[in-house]
């Protein structure tokens, strides 16, 4: 059983920074691409940044030049950097990760629990 596990998320005064993880366990063959996205209540679930197994990147337009995401693929690990927060930044940031795994090798996404980030002004 494939799990995900993230960390990282508080509260921090606006302009600070938090460095969010995630770590998938379990049987795992490959993982394609990993993410973050967040949601508010009220809102969508949107994406805030992904990479894939090729080390290509793709940011939301609201995070350019403050949001780092980047993996560790022998630790089966994603992290997001986030450098000068903004209020608006604040939401529950969920990982997500495009996995292949034994026994039947299909394509499956799977989504942690979510950590919180508050940012303050």
């Amino acid at each position: 059983q494939v799990q995900l596990v993230e960390s990282g998320g508080g509260l921090v005064q606006a302009g600070g920074s938090l460095r969010l993880s995630c770590a998938a366990s379990g049987s795992i063959f490959s993982i394609n691409t990993m993410g973050w996205h967040r949601q508010t209540p009220g809102k969508q679930r949107e994406l805030v940044a992904a990479i894939n197994s090729d080390g290509s990147t793709n940011y939301a337009d609201s995070v350019p030049g403050r949001f780092t995401i980047s993996r560790d693929n022998a630790k089966n690990t994603v992290y997001l950097q986030m450098n000068n927060l903004k209020p608006e930044d604040t939401a529950v940031y969920y990982c997500k990760m495009v996995i292949t795994a034994p026994p039947y090798y299909n394509v499956v996404s799977y989504w942690g629990k979510g950590t919180l980030v508050t940012v303050s002004s």
